[in-house]
């Protein structure tokens, strides 16, 4: 039997709904993964007793002829997700020994469908960061590296522990959520496929707020068909959400067709920007190249407002977060540092409890909302943002999707960037927009970089129009290959 770990969630079901092995052994095969890969630290909460439990159920199903769309297929979770009786922080020290007597309902609709839970993702504390180095429980390492190096990566950021378990093959898919690109950017570092839907097409209830305007979940996996096929898990209208949509969850697999002959494909002339480097610039230009021999129509576009979304998106997003973070007090739950009266309390308990990025975020999100600064901020910023929107709205009436880098850079050395938080923030540059306009938007690897690192591309669309984008994805990723594994070394 060859290693289950290395078949694809399409592979998988293929093979457990033709009984070549059950749920059971699948599982089992990843939890021996997970066992010898402690080095990447990618899992902050390992559940196999839960999983065997959950893989035992499906194969019950399995024998009958009663299988669910993902039943057996052992994913891993972001710990942004509360998920009942397993510990839920977003790794933070301020939700210490927090278990929620409840399920996310993104969780839920995949436990739904038959999916197995592996364990708890590591990721940025509350999903604040691009590196994944601001975790309480350390940092995440890229199973990426350099040709020839023996340097550790950062994976990406927020959802690096998702993107590093993908990558390493350490589950077969796992869920992952994107404010401004923690979907995105960390597929991109990490040579995996990572969706960003539409804002409302998934259900936020469950999930640890960082900017409620724009999380939203989504998937990170190996293929854009197992992105279609957990996609179509996760996504509902949810009555605990009113900013969940009510609209159908199309068959995203079926978007697979191969065929873009017409379609016109964008390409912004603002994202070029300065400094870009030129192996960047040469895998964009492939990309175009590699849609216009599948037959699209190449259409140069402008987004003008895009130069202000990465600073309007840093007043936006700090200042959703100052306001979802005031709940965290030591009263109820989670970390509580005593003090000499309450006010005492709340203090010492924020000031040990938040790593220094929440509390930068913190206090840049509590003066912009200030008052005397609220409108030279925080209501500009929202005006921005409606201009934002609205560049898009324009480009897709003549065009039908949008094709751009996903990172200004390969996956750079772990530590090597986190001193300058300005800097850190530049990896967001081609993502922001995407959330501030609450558009879908995925990466697809798209070749390696000149030190033999993944590169990826990503593709932008039309609010609810994600089938779109897999059909595009599916194009590019046919093109340029599917990456092998990384070359083990954990």
């Amino acid at each position: 039997m060859t290693d289950l770990t290395a078949l694809t969630i399409a592979q998988a079901r293929d093979g457990l709904a033709n009984k070549d092995f059950t749920a059971t052994e699948l599982t089992k095969s990843y939890i021996t993964a997970i066992d010898n890969a402690d080095q990447l630290n990618a899992y902050i909460v390992k559940t196999p007793e839960k999983a065997l439990e959950m893989a035992a159920q499906s194969d019950a199903r399995l024998e009958k002829g009663e299988g669910r769309p993902l039943d057996g297929i052992p994913l891993g979770i972001k710990d942004l997700y509360c998920t009942k009786g397993v510990g839920s922080q977003a790794c933070s020290h301020i939700l210490d020994g927090f278990k929620p007597e409840y399920e996310s309902t993104v969780t839920q609709n995949l436990w739904n469908d038959g999916a197995v839970m592996l364990g708890k993702l590591n990721m940025d504390e509350f999903a604040m960061g691009s590196a994944n180095e601001t975790s309480y429980f350390g940092p995440v390492k890229n199973p990426w590296r350099a040709t020839g190096e023996e340097i550790d990566r950062v994976p990406g950021g927020s959802s690096g522990g998702s993107a590093s378990a993908v990558a390493a093959r350490i589950c077969a898919g796992a869920t992952a959520s994107d404010t401004g690109g923690s979907i995105r950017q960390p597929a991109a570092f990490t040579g995996t496929v990572g969706m960003k839907p539409t804002y409302g097409r998934c259900s936020r209830w469950g999930m640890i707020a960082f900017a409620s305007s724009l999380d939203q979940a989504g998937p990170i996996s190996r293929t854009v068909r197992d992105a279609a096929i957990m996609l179509k898990s996760m996504a509902s209208v949810d009555v605990k959400d009113t900013t969940s949509v009510d609209l159908p969850v199309p068959d995203y697999e079926a978007a697979l067709t191969g065929d873009i002959r017409g379609m016109k494909v964008g390409i912004p002339k603002e994202y070029r920007v300065d400094g870009m480097p030129a192996e960047v610039e040469a895998n964009w230009q492939q990309g175009i190249d590699w849609l216009k021999a599948a037959g699209a129509e190449i259409v140069e576009i402008s987004l003008p407002m895009t130069k202000y979304a990465l600073p309007a998106y840093y007043i936006v997003a700090p200042a959703e977060a100052s306001s979802n973070l005031a709940r965290y007090d030591g009263v109820k739950y989670g970390l509580r540092v005593n003090g000499d009266d309450i006010t005492d309390m709340y203090e010492k308990t924020r000031a040990a409890g938040f790593g220094s990025e929440v509390k930068r975020r913190i206090l840049i999100g509590t003066y912009v909302l200030s008052a005397g600064y609220y409108d030279a901020y925080y209501l500009r910023a929202q005006k921005i943002r409606t201009l934002i929107k609205q560049d898009f709205e324009k480009a897709f009436q003549t065009v039908d999707t949008i094709l751009t880098p996903a990172t200004p850079s390969a996956a750079f050395e772990l530590g090597k960037e986190v001193t300058d938080p300005v800097e850190n923030y530049l990896n967001d540059i081609f993502t922001v927009t995407v959330n501030m306009a609450g558009l879908p938007g995925i990466s697809v690897p798209a070749g390696k970089s000149a030190e033999g690192l993944p590169m990826g591309l990503q593709l932008i669309g039309k609010a609810f129009d994600e089938e779109t984008l897999f059909r595009t994805a599916g194009v590019l990723e046919e093109a340029a290959g599917i990456l092998d594994a990384p070359a083990k070394w954990w």
